[in-house]
């Protein structure tokens, strides 16, 4: 008897791994960069930046080290998320270069420089170290208990801006809360993924909603609870919102019940009203935001929000061109919570929303990723994670452009901000480690190629 072809195994399915589509992409990201630093230059000055050169090396090196941690400790992660990152950190330190040549005194482009590097670091070492994304399961207590740690130590220094959320010794200074997100979404993945069939089958029914026992939810709610009040406290309504709506998408994401979508949106509506109704810092903000204008009425000038809006109006469809707008008339906050003003105004509306498309590509990859794995833990987290992207960039662009009461929070690798733009690092760094474990080959029995299925574990 002769052996025939079907007796034979199949070949190996082999995925692509996309590693020279992302170094591609990484040169066209950093020579993007490296033009709209020139660009400024050219407007501003007539000359090319004498640091153009060292501008355009730092930031190359950067991305070509990231890209050897990822080819060689994540070889099927997805080739986008990395280049985006570079991208849009990239085009933040142009913006906030531009501005700082309208105030010499305070030059803010070197700083971000130095934490944008330190992020770029922390990357590494994530990407490098962690092997495995379903390690973080098994420290869900111990990151809930670090991330309200985080939360409360800004209460006990003085408020800044209004707000109590930055920690400063001496000349340094970071904000918490920043970092607590990604520990409290590490936390919710785990505590939903291992209580998901509880909290979608059990419990009482009201209307058309299903609620869960107070056994399974009330963990969960007290946390998240507790995180909001301490947030509330120190007058950082942006993280509040934030985490209220991390909170709500993974518990629908977990459920699969619309309801949670509905009741969340309510309690958001009614707990906005209250705190904008009752908290001065709060209703400043909210009465700023219904009358924009007020204070050219009363022969104050222009105050934020108005120079915000004008600045997009000024903008028009192509922009005024790097270096050409003034933006910088917004004040104190042009580089950090009004930024996007300035690539309205200077890039206009096309380039706002190639901007825009960056950050909803960013968003996608990351989603996809989380739906791609069979773990609910892995889903969860990476969902969790893109979600965190996504509400920043409504929060903050609703903010400037009027659509909601400004909330203070920084645009993700854009704005001035040496812990946002360290932790937003981390979260991608996290999203390639999810991004490589779906997209790799599963193992395969090998008298017969098929593919060896994977049991899902709810504790």
């Amino acid at each position: 008897m002769t052996a025939t072809t079907v007796d034979a195994p199949p070949p190996d399915l082999r995925l692509p791994k996309r590693r020279g589509v992302e170094l591609s992409l990484l040169v066209c990201a950093v020579l993007i960069a490296v033009y709209g630093y020139i660009d400024v230059g050219l407007t501003k000055n007539d000359a090319v930046p004498p640091d153009a050169a060292g501008y355009g090396a730092g930031l190359g090196v950067l991305a070509l080290l990231a890209h050897l941690a990822v080819r060689f400790r994540a070889p099927y992660a997805d080739p986008l998320l990395l280049p985006i990152a570079v991208l849009l950190n990239g085009l933040g330190l142009v913006l906030i270069y531009r501005l700082d040549l309208e105030t010499p005194k305070d030059q803010a482009a070197p700083t971000q420089l130095v934490w944008s590097t330190l992020g770029v670091a922390l990357f590494i070492g994530v990407v490098i170290l962690l092997r495995d994304h379903r390690v973080l399961q098994r420290y869900a207590y111990l990151s809930v208990a670090a991330a309200l740690a985080l939360l409360i130590v800004p209460i006990f220094f003085p408020a800044v801006n209004g707000a109590k959320i930055w920690i400063r010794v001496g000349g340094f200074s970071f904000q918490p809360g920043e970092f607590a997100k990604i520990l409290l979404a590490v936390f919710f993945a785990a505590y939903l993924a291992a209580n998901r069939n509880a909290l979608a089958y059990t419990g009482r029914k009201i209307w058309k909603l299903q609620l869960p026992t107070g056994r399974v939810l009330g963990p969960i709610v007290a946390i998240w609870l507790l995180s909001v009040g301490v947030l509330v406290l120190e007058r950082d309504l942006g993280t509040s919102l934030l985490f209220f709506g991390l909170f709500v998408i993974l518990l629908y994401v977990a459920t699969g019940r619309t309801g949670w979508i509905a009741v969340g949106l309510l309690l958001a509506a009614v707990g906005a009203f209250v705190v904008g109704s009752l908290e001065p810092h709060v209703h400043s903000r909210v009465q700023d935001w219904l009358h924009p204008f007020a204070s050219i009425d009363a022969g104050r000038g222009p105050g934020q929000l108005a120079q915000s809006l004008f600045a997009f109006a000024a903008g028009g469809m192509l922009g005024a061109g790097l270096g050409a707008g003034d933006s910088i008339l917004i004040g104190f906050a042009a580089k950090s919570d009004f930024i996007l003003a300035t690539a309205g105004e200077e890039l206009g509306l096309s380039g706002l929303t190639a901007v825009f498309l960056l950050y909803a590509l960013l968003v996608a990859r990351g989603y996809r990723a989380g739906l791609a794995l069979r773990d609910p833990f892995g889903r969860l987290l990476a969902i969790g994670l893109a979600s965190i992207l996504a509400l920043q960039v409504f929060v903050i662009a609703g903010g400037v452009m009027g659509l909601i009461p400004l909330t203070g929070m920084a645009m993700p690798f854009l704005a001035q901000g040496g812990s946002s733009v360290v932790t937003n690092w981390i979260i991608v760094a996290l999203l390639i480690r999810v991004s490589d474990s779906a997209r790799r080959p599963q193992p395969e029995h090998v008298e017969t190629g098929v593919i060896a299925p994977v049991v899902e574990a709810d504790q």
